[in-house]
């Protein structure tokens, strides 16, 4: 809740500012009069402000607050101790998302403001690969899964600071999908298992459950870019247009996109290995009954699991691509920072390198934990190691 009215009283202000300047707060009004306001500044403690600037930087603190990026994320993890069917309406579909939007919705104002844009690049990169690095280490089930949410929610953000609102709408409305199948699948295996959460009390859980194994399986495959699932076309798309901006944060943004890419896909394996296919871990008479959950729970998820495979090569036509209008009277995008046509044109190394750091990530988890499981212990163990696991395990 604190942190939350952090964000909420920087979109107040930004709102005041709004409704000082332009004399109403709806967006026609506003993106018709913006223009007009490209040098417009005032005095505040003998400081002259750009007045569009000092907008968008307190509209962007309340998308900070609500989509929870570095700073303000730490709300997001934590609320992993409500209900699971609350956890996926707030990553997937209500909460966390209204930053994002926020931030699509009002382009024509952030279009006028380039350093703003840049700070939204850099934060948003950098939140994609913090959340990623602390979800490699926890050991709750939703846990990972909502570090992965802001991971997620980071792609989104800075492709909007690379001014492809599209694009993050694109791979917002896929996420939605994959991650309320992965949040209510992991309530389902919670279920089964006498409500512990505890990933490392579970394991063997794969002959049980098998609905459920096949649920998260699909979800993962989806959250990594596994080709032809969703998040490969939104994904790998916000990846590429990045590249082709050709300049240094796009260039930052598209090298921290692809290391995360590899870490995404570790956690998730990681997630699948120790609570389906390690040795059971957990006490023998809660696994010894664990049991798959019912009808109405399965349909939920058959429901999400079969949008999570085919919406993104279903919608990528209506949502993404050059000559589509679909956004034509939402977003406004400054010429001067139009790239589609660079995007068309970006390498085949480059088009294809975060799919195989993805594949990579799951491999290499897959090694590790099925074969090499002593390895890992061992790093644990060791004085770096442990260092590395304290510091990304307490966030």
């Amino acid at each position: 809740m604190l942190l939350n009215r952090v964000g909420d009283f920087s979109l107040i202000i930004s709102v005041f500012l709004i409704f000082i300047h332009y004399k109403a707060i709806d967006y026609c009004t506003v993106a018709a009069l913006t223009p007009f306001f490209k040098n417009s500044f005032f005095n505040f403690l003998f400081f002259k402000i750009n007045s569009l600037e000092a907008i968008c930087c307190f509209m962007f603190i309340g998308a900070v607050g609500k989509s929870a990026q570095v700073g303000l994320h730490t709300w997001l993890p934590d609320a992993m101790e409500g209900p699971t069917p609350v956890s996926a309406l707030i990553h997937a579909a209500t909460m966390v998302t209204a930053g994002v939007f926020l931030v699509i919705r009002s382009s024509f104002i952030y279009e006028h403001t380039k350093n703003i844009l840049d700070f939204i690049t850099v934060v948003g990169a950098l939140t994609s690969l913090f959340a990623a690095t602390t979800g490699l280490f926890q050991n709750d089930l939703k846990r990972v899964v909502a570090y992965s949410t802001c991971s997620q929610l980071g792609y989104m953000i800075f492709a909007c600071g690379l001014s492809n609102y599209s694009v993050g709408f694109f791979h917002l409305t896929n996420h939605a999908f994959f991650k309320a199948l992965l949040f209510l699948s992991s309530g389902s295996v919670i279920h089964a298992v006498s409500d512990e959460q505890d990933m490392r009390k579970m394991g063997g859980l794969k002959k049980l459950v098998p609905f459920t194994y096949c649920m998260i399986t699909l979800g993962s495959l989806a959250l990594i870019g596994f080709p032809f699932f969703t998040g490969f076309y939104s994904k790998d798309l916000i990846l590429e247009v990045a590249f082709s901006t050709y300049d240094f944060l796009g260039l930052f943004s598209y090298c921290l996109g692809t290391i995360v890419a590899y870490f995404t896909a570790y956690y998730s394996m990681r997630l699948v290995f120790l609570t389906f296919l390690s040795k059971p871990c957990g006490y023998r008479q809660i696994i010894s009954f664990a049991y798959d959950s019912g009808f109405n729970i399965s349909i939920a998820l058959v429901c999400l699991a079969i949008p999570s495979v085919l919406i993104g090569y279903c919608s990528k036509d209506l949502m993404v691509g050059l000559g589509n209008n679909t956004f034509n009277s939402v977003v406004y995008v400054n010429l001067g920072r139009f790239n589609f046509f660079d995007a068309e044109f970006v390498n085949l190394f480059f088009k294809s390198l975060p799919v195989c750091f993805s594949l990579f990530g799951f491999l290499l988890a897959f090694i590790f934990y099925i074969f090499k499981f002593k390895l890992l212990f061992y790093f644990k163990i060791s004085k770096v190691g442990k260092k590395i696991y304290y510091f990304l395990n307490r966030k």
